[in-house]
């Protein structure tokens, strides 16, 4: 049970981390999130079959909507590759501060995606944040 959630929690760090390497970065060493913004997150396994209509709607629509929430940033889409963990997609973006980031959780396009997608279509998911740790 342990590797299990080891393996779980490594994966969703390995999805946000792509998201940040995504967004590129000029040297190794550059720090792409400021001090203040954090990077949100999320696993998930949809009850539709990887690649059909339902599924590409779900992500499509998360896409759209989402994104039209004016704190959010940097919004990406992922389709989950390790063999690792039976998660299927991911979701990241990224917000400017904590208040953004709890705006967006109170967001009415937020909860009504929630409510009324997400609580249907999502079989499972892990959710996390980060910020940059100071150095």
């Amino acid at each position: 049970m342990k590797r299990r959630n080891f393996i779980r929690n490594s994966s969703i760090a390995a999805v946000a981390g792509a998201g940040l390497a995504a967004g590129g970065c000029a040297a190794k060493n550059e720090q792409t999130l400021g001090a203040t913004q954090i990077q949100h997150g999320v696993i998930f396994t949809l009850k539709h079959n990887p690649g059909s209509e339902a599924a590409e709607q779900f992500l499509a629509d998360g896409r759209r909507i989402l994104t039209g929430i004016p704190v959010v940033q940097h919004f990406q889409v992922f389709d989950q590759v390790s063999k690792k963990n039976d998660y299927q997609y991911g979701f990241t973006m990224v917000f400017d501060s904590m208040e953004d980031y709890q705006a967006y959780n109170d967001h009415p396009d937020h909860v009504a995606f929630v409510e009324e997608r997400w609580m249907k279509e999502v079989d499972q998911f892990l959710e996390i944040d980060f910020e940059v740790h100071p150095s």
